[in-house]
């Protein structure tokens, strides 16, 4: 094992089913000891690539590296891998210790050994004085870390979790998810992690890559996806941003004039090859979204659009105003608590405002 090399790398990797392309030249590379989630919409490709670093599927081309040494060839049990699916997958008559030793015995290792690791293993998932219970004594986070137990006693040093809290109710998800974070930080090991739930991702990653159609659309750390989305997808898919259909009007240096519904914004170019007459999209996060009265006088050149008010959505933690464009389009401003704003009406014109910078283009 090449110790200094990444612990995954992916390179021109495709699968087809049939005419179905599952997954499209994909190259990504994971370094050693990092969190990384695989992002995207179901059917995206996310877990066909997860399994395909771990050998249960073998590419239609081009190649998996693990640790410096190429094993596209390789079946799983020869990978430096271990999986955790998103079924538990434990054997009901196996106690616990049975069922995290499992893989231990099965590579003839002594008795005394394959006891003294599954026990260590437990102690370090949490589920010490656990071990002669059966899975069916165990709640849906319990039979989630004895699973992690069994795959992480096998000594290998890149994890594989393939949708691991999609059967958990909402709050003990958000409890796993920092378990996992701090378990994978605790053993310091290398964890790939398929997600649908942007949430979950936001939580426990070093950094993601958000993957739909068979495409690695953007990879990056889970701060600067939230906060500078470089495309379309991106922004649509991670947090909640507002997306308008623009038309640019102007190029000054670094920024661009845009018409959306007959009003003009102003938008940093950031380089991209952008000339007048295209059509571009912009977003804008919600929580970044204000809205003032119609006729404010309070707002910076090119950040500020008319709308009128339509709703507005309670969620306890926060609060959305919904305002209309005059082309219909709906753009949602998020506030944390409480509004301290008076009652808006439906119908009330307004406008929707935000400090500059906040605003993004996307070309593609």
């Amino acid at each position: 094992m090449n110790t200094s090399a990444p612990a995954v790398q992916v390179r021109q990797l495709s699968k087809n089913y049939g005419s179905v392309q599952a997954l499209k030249n994909v190259d990504l590379t994971i370094a050693a000891g990092e969190y990384f989630v695989l992002l995207g919409p179901s059917g995206g490709g996310k877990t066909t690539l997860l399994r395909t670093i771990g050998g249960f599927h073998k590419p239609t081309s081009g190649q998996v590296w693990l640790n410096g040494a190429e094993v596209s060839h390789l079946p799983p049990d020869k990978r430096p891998t271990s999986m955790v699916f998103q079924s538990y997958a434990l054997f009901p008559h196996m106690n616990v210790l049975g069922n995290v030793g499992y893989g231990l015995s099965l590579a003839k290792l002594a008795k005394s050994e394959v006891r003294d690791r599954s026990m260590a293993m437990l102690e370090m998932v949490g589920l010490k004085g656990y071990e002669d219970r059966r899975p069916h004594e165990l709640s849906g986070g319990q039979q989630q870390r004895v699973q992690l137990a069994r795959a992480l006693v096998l000594g290998r040093n890149i994890l594989l979790l393939d949708e691991p809290l999609a059967a958990l109710d909402a709050q003990l998800r958000k409890d796993m998810c920092l378990e996992l974070k701090h378990l994978q930080q605790k053993v310091g090991i290398t964890f790939i992690h398929v997600t649908h739930n942007q949430e979950e991702a936001m939580t426990v990653a070093d950094r993601i890559a958000l993957i739909a159609d068979g495409e690695l659309v953007e990879h990056g750390a889970a701060r600067d996806i939230y906060r500078a989305p470089e495309r379309r997808f991106t922004a649509s898919f991670v947090g909640e941003n507002n997306l308008l259909a623009a038309t640019v009007t102007a190029i000054d240096g670094g920024t661009a004039t845009v018409d959306v519904c007959g009003q003009t914004l102003i938008v940093d170019r950031r380089d991209l090859p952008v000339a007048v007459g295209d059509a571009v999209t912009l977003s804008v996060r919600s929580e970044l979204v204000d809205t003032v009265p119609a006729d404010s006088a309070d707002t910076a050149e090119g950040c500020s659009l008319a709308g009128t008010y339509t709703e507005s959505v309670y969620l306890g933690l926060t609060l959305s105003h919904r305002v209309s464009l005059s082309d219909g389009t709906e753009v949602v401003a998020r506030r944390i608590g409480e509004s301290d704003t008076p009652d808006l009406v439906p119908g009330q014109p307004l406008r929707l405002c935000w400090r500059p910078g906040a605003l993004r283009l996307h070309v593609v």
